[in-house]
């Protein structure tokens, strides 16, 4: 799998997300954040031993319904959820570990 390497702009509504099966992942942040830059290729790395699960880069902002229903405040974040339930977050991740660890968390019958 390759990640986008942007984050969009998302008419996905938190209603539609809660509904999704199987394993996602959100990463929300912008396309101009240094943190999220700086993040992109430790989160590449790790969501290459998992190809298979879902990731969803979503523009994050003020007035954003989605990350604010997320309580997101700092970028990027990525939000694990198994059947649209929230089973992890990793906030700023510095090491890929931290994101392969979360990824290890979900069930494997998704990968």
């Amino acid at each position: 799998m390759t990640l986008n390497p942007l984050y969009t702009p998302n008419a996905l509504t938190r209603e539609s997300l809660d509904a999704l099966t199987g394993a996602t992942v959100m990463q929300f942040g912008v396309n101009w954040c240094g943190h999220c830059q700086a993040a992109a290729p430790l989160i590449t790395e790790a969501f290459a031993h998992f190809p298979d699960i879902q990731v969803l880069r979503i523009e994050d902002g003020a007035g954003r319904p989605l990350g604010r229903s997320f309580k997101v405040k700092l970028w990027p974040t990525l939000v694990f959820l198994v059947n649209g339930q929230e089973v992890d977050r990793v906030i700023r991740p510095t090491d890929s570990n931290i994101i392969f660890d979360a990824l290890n968390k979900l069930p494997k019958k998704f990968f």
